[in-house]
């Protein structure tokens, strides 16, 4: 008998006069329908990032094959292996490596991936949490790793996260804060979100709008260093307020994929631009961040900032992080 499973299926689609559209619904796929991998999965968790409400709500840009399952972040147990690091009943993740993008991805009950990416599920956290870190989360870490790199400490003075509210941003402020840094917390969402941020362990909280609109190429200088998921002009206006010296970690493009500024900061002020990759992150970088992730990240803050939804809301919270609804980290049980 062949075992079906749901999954989150986005397909492509041409009117009579050759315009092209994508949708997404939730469809019955069997083994058959995965694609080439040594590693297949039982899943049990996924997570909604940005990537997932562009490609659940048809949006261009995420999507390059159809149909494809969507979802860039997977969590769950082997149940066949062809790789020698991995073993039947190991609980495991992926985050990115072309998840609900070229591949089928974690919003399925099943799934088939490439193990070169493959990373455990670190005891301490559980599959659960796993999932609520997810690719934001992993995408944070980096950029504090980019940070810490680069030689900046809590003595060095205050660090920026732009987004703040997002999934990005709340772990950033959260990992900074553990680490013992001075956080700067920026969201457009002051009123709601100040008193989460705070309990995030932001010091303080300012309006996007500070930083959303063309500036000044060198402003006060203010901040050691700045993860940013945000892009355009919010970066533009960041850079201007670093430090000598100093980092911008770039993540995202949530404003804009523009970098409408100037090269002054760069020379006058010696600062770096480094661009955070996610998806395509070698094997020793992954395994270094979730490292980093089961030591530096307070679990029973992040359940606080974590919702968890069943599988056929995922629709639902792609809407509400488009829009900008969604706080913290919003998990999916794609078994229920």
């Amino acid at each position: 008998m062949t075992t079906t499973f749901r999954a989150w299926l986005v397909e492509k689609h041409s009117d009579a006069s050759g315009t092209a559209s994508q949708t997404a619904s939730v469809s019955e796929l069997t083994d058959t329908d995965l694609m080439p991998g040594d590693v297949t999965l039982d899943v049990s968790w996924s997570s909604i990032n940005y990537k997932d409400g562009l490609a659940l709500l048809g949006r261009p840009g995420v999507v390059r094959t159809w149909p494809l399952v969507a979802g860039i972040d997977v969590v769950g147990t082997v149940t066949a292996s062809e790789s020698d690091r991995f073993s039947v009943g190991d609980e495991v993740l992926l985050n990115g490596a072309g998840l609900g993008e070229t591949h089928h991805g974690g919003l399925a009950e099943r799934a088939r991936v490439d193990s070169a990416s493959l990373v455990r599920v670190p005891g301490s956290l559980g599959a659960r949490r796993a999932a609520a870190i997810g690719t934001a989360g992993f995408t944070a870490m980096l950029s504090v790793l980019a940070v810490e790199r680069h030689g900046v400490t809590p003595a060095d003075g205050p660090v920026l996260v732009t987004g703040a509210a997002g999934g990005v941003g709340s772990i950033a402020v959260a990992l900074l804060s553990r680490l013992g840094f001075d956080v700067v917390a920026s969201t457009g969402r002051v009123d709601s979100k100040g008193d989460f941020l705070r309990r995030l362990g932001a010091a303080t909280v300012i309006d996007r709008a500070e930083l959303s609109e063309p500036g000044k190429p060198l402003q006060s200088q203010t901040y050691a260093a700045i993860v940013d998921p945000v892009g355009s002009h919010t970066l533009v206006n960041a850079i201007a307020r670093l430090n000598y010296g100093g980092i911008a970690a770039a993540s995202g493009m949530a404003q804009g994929i523009d970098l409408p500024g100037s090269v002054v900061p760069f020379i006058l002020r010696g600062i770096t631009l480094a661009g955070i990759n996610s998806v395509d992150a070698p094997l020793p970088l992954r395994e270094e961040a979730w490292s980093r992730l089961a030591t530096d990240l307070d679990p029973e803050l992040l359940d606080g900032l974590t919702t968890e939804i069943p599988l056929d809301q995922a629709q639902a919270a792609a809407v509400a992080i488009l829009d900008g609804q969604l706080s913290g980290r919003t998990v999916v049980d794609v078994r229920a």
